[in-house]
């Protein structure tokens, strides 16, 4: 066992700060507007962080999904991509790293994680099929429904309390998953999906403990175990900090273990491995011919998948990374950071800290802002106004209608900022919390917001909105007021 390299530094005088494991070799510059433009820019963009351009933007902290900074392995392996259609030299490194990194021999390609999805939804589930799991994704749940399946959280009493000490809030409800199969009939579960780690409720993890736990339900009624690896690093990580019987293990080791107990794992590169595409993969012919012809139809040829061969390259190079505490690392310290320095500051935050972002609780920041006028979308709103930080509202927009065109209430409000791998500077993440805390202070001045444009599906993409009231005006008047010219 090699030591492992800590991402946090003790000063001497006992602060504890979380330490960048990098050099900065190549920059891009950001730009920090006025506050009045960006006011300008946020009304322009209907009030959805999603319709914001970059150029308006200074942090951009609305998802992990393709932004991680790639290292220079990675981009330097892109240059002996192999170009071919089919058979390219660049699948099989692929499918080689997927093999030491995850353990499962068949490879499908696709060209990002909700391509998984897909074609693992067409294969696997039938009309009345339900299938259940530790949280939803918004894509996972539209492309279950779409094929007919019916999504069931089991998740613990646990997982939605926001301020907690458990380490484990994304583990699966092992009694309620043996009251679904008794219930619904064992062959009416599609499959048992697992999330690492739950990206809706605050990139909380599950334990090794967990896995097995699901395995031997899995195992006793004869049901596929389908596992979302796309931050299974991060959870790796979690897992070797606050499970006991894994202090002492290799990254390598629990990630190959967490594997094991799946039937199928599918990821998305632009989360796993720092670099755009997906995959899934396992060691079953049998599964694997299933979801074969489906990749063919809808990805691409089979050692390409929808994606360019150089991101293949670096696709490798990132899934090996993965194994590299001190690579995983980085994302989990800085969220920890920010968590800890808010929470003392007394704003409502997800404990303890989790993957891919640090989660305010949306209804606790803005208990005057019902929830049929989205709290967390319009904190997403507000803190963009004050600051240029674009974070990700995660609450009832993300979520959908009921038949009677009610909204179907989130079960939890949050404003997710997330932490891309090696992207992020300490400074940066200072000015983050300062904001955050000034926005807290000033809460009062924020309202809703309701829809003027509503898509279908997945309305929180290309959705508008507009304030319930002129909140916007009176909150940058206040900003100006404190701040001055200052930015």
């Amino acid at each position: 066992m090699t030591k492992s390299c800590s991402t946090e530094i003790k000063f001497s005088n006992g602060q504890k700060i979380p330490v960048e494991l990098h050099k900065v070799r190549m920059v891009q510059k950001l730009h920090l507007k006025p506050v009045e433009e960006r006011l300008a820019a946020m009304e322009k963009g209907g009030y959805n962080t999603f319709q914001l351009n970059t150029k308006d933007i200074f942090l951009d902290m609305l998802t992990d999904s393709g932004t991680n900074a790639m290292s220079d392995n990675q981009i330097s392996s892109m240059l002996r991509a192999d170009d071919a259609y089919a058979g390219s030299q660049s699948f099989y490194r692929m499918e080689e790293a997927v093999r030491e990194v995850f353990g499962k021999h068949w490879v499908l390609p696709v060209h990002q994680g909700r391509a998984a999805e897909n074609i693992i939804s067409q294969a696997f589930i039938k009309k009345g099929d339900v299938i259940p799991m530790n949280y939803h994704f918004t894509t996972t749940k539209a492309h279950m429904e779409l094929n007919g399946g019916e999504v069931l959280e089991i998740f613990t009493d646990e997982a939605l309390k926001i301020k907690s000490d458990v380490p484990f809030k994304g583990n699966i409800d092992i009694k309620k998953l043996e009251g679904v199969v008794e219930k619904y009939g064992k062959d009416n579960v599609a499959f048992i999906r697992m999330e690492a780690s739950t990206n809706l409720i605050g990139g909380q993890p599950f334990s090794i403990q967990n896995m097995r736990e699901v395995r031997k339900v899995a195992d006793k009624y004869g049901i596929m175990f389908v596992l979302d690896a796309s931050l299974i690093g991060e959870n790796a990580y979690f897992i070797k900090k606050r499970e006991e019987e894994f202090k002492n293990a290799e990254i390598s080791e629990i990630l190959l273990l967490m594997c094991s107990f799946a039937d199928v794992v599918y990821f998305s590169s632009r989360k796993v491995s720092s670099t755009r595409g997906g995959g899934i993969c396992t060691n079953s012919e049998e599964l694997f011919m299933k979801m074969r012809d489906l990749v063919v139809l809808f990805e691409g040829f089979v050692t390409y998948g929808g994606m360019s061969v150089r991101e293949i390259e670096a696709m490798a190079v990132g899934l090996y990374e993965t194994t590299d505490e001190t690579v995983i690392s980085q994302s989990p310290s800085f969220i920890e950071y920010a968590v800890t320095e808010l929470d003392k500051l007394g704003v409502p935050v997800v404990t303890p800290a989790g993957a891919l972002g640090c989660h305010v609780d949306a209804m606790d920041f803005l208990p005057h802002v019902p929830q049929s006028e989205y709290p967390a979308g319009a904190l997403a709103a507000a803190l963009f106004i004050i600051s240029g930080i674009r974070g990700m509202e995660r609450g009832t927009i993300s979520s959908v209608r009921d038949a009677e065109g009610n909204d179907v209430l989130a079960d939890v409000e949050l404003l997710r900022l997330a932490f891309p791998r090696r992207v992020f500077t300490l400074s940066q993440t200072m000015y983050v919390v300062d904001r955050v805390n000034w926005l807290y202070k000033n809460r009062e001045l924020v309202g809703g917001l309701v829809f003027t444009d509503e898509p279908a599906v997945l309305r929180f993409f290309n959705g508008r909105l507009k304030p319930t009231s002129d909140w916007p005006t009176k909150l940058v008047a206040k900003f100006k007021a404190d701040f001055g010219d200052s930015l």
